[in-house]
């Protein structure tokens, strides 16, 4: 029996060394193969987590937050440029924009200015109206108004009384002169701004009176006005002047026949302005007209 096993052994060792060897390689190609199929299960596996509705719900989320962000960015720089365009005519990298190139940035630009005149506009009409209504009250006809062809804005005054003791009172007795005449425009911005005030007739010398019938008289500059000075207010300071001043009728031939022009009004008004800004104000002071 012990020498039966023996044999058999012998067999199997003697079977197991003389088996093919390309059954053997076989084998070792099944297992290699077997290990590729199972790293394309565990690839496949890891497909499956990474598929799995959170993680997708988080890819999503992420990849809607990154399109997002850019059309954020671009809303706000849009922004930025209207604001921008608003403010000061500035369009995309800082160029202007705002006077000839852009018609629109120019026309949004312009637009609240229209509002503002329109509002001044009603400040000078319903201010002009009143005070028209309180000179036309007046018992003493010391002044009196006429429109220049139905303009509110343009008036024609006439000063029909100065101090009786004066040179200028007597001047006008001997001429037969009944008033003086004085011409009176209104800025859009009265009353915040002075009126433009000059002689038309007779031809004055002295008084503070210039060339073209200008006045000197600070109250008329934007330094010296005040937007409580009214118009009878500042004809009666204009009458103190002429009699400070020493005004006289001119009655040498020739010179009293030139009539004064509001062109030169202008000019000499602009002049003397700037001489007494650099100089200061002597005569007359404010006081006095």
């Amino acid at each position: 029996m012990a020498t039966l096993l023996r044999k058999i052994g012998l067999i199997r060792l003697h079977d197991r060394d003389t088996e093919d060897p390309k059954h053997h390689q076989g084998s070792l190609k099944g297992s290699k193969g077997n290990q590729k199929n199972n790293k394309h299960c565990q690839t496949a596996n890891e497909s499956n987590l990474l598929s799995t509705p959170e993680i997708k719900a988080r890819k999503l989320d992420q990849h809607g937050k990154d399109k997002e962000k850019p059309g954020r960015d671009a809303k706000e720089k849009q922004h930025q440029q209207q604001q921008q365009q608003q403010s000061g005519g500035i369009g995309v990298g800082g160029v202007s924009v705002g006077g000839g190139g852009n018609k629109s940035t120019g026309a949004s630009s312009l637009a609240p200015l229209a509002p503002h005149r329109h509002h001044c506009t009603q400040v000078r009409t319903r201010r002009l109206m009143k005070e028209l209504q309180e000179i036309r009250r007046l018992g003493d006809n010391f002044i009196t108004v006429e429109l220049v062809d139905d303009n509110l804005f343009d008036w024609n005054v006439k000063l029909h009384q100065v101090d009786k003791d004066s040179a200028l009172w007597q001047d006008m007795k001997e001429t037969g002169t009944d008033f003086i005449l004085l011409n009176v425009t209104f800025p859009d911005n009265f009353p915040f701004s002075p009126p433009f005030m000059r002689v038309l007739t007779p031809r004055l010398e002295n008084g503070y009176v210039l060339d073209g019938g200008a006045i000197c008289m600070e109250l008329l500059t934007p330094r010296g006005w005040s937007s409580a000075y009214t118009v009878e207010a500042v004809m009666r300071q204009f009458a103190a002047s002429l009699v400070k001043g020493q005004g006289r009728i001119c009655r040498k031939a020739g010179k009293s026949k030139k009539a004064f022009s509001r062109k030169e009004a202008e000019a000499t008004f602009k002049s003397l302005v700037k001489t007494h800004e650099k100089y200061g104000w002597v005569s007359p002071p404010v006081s006095d007209g």
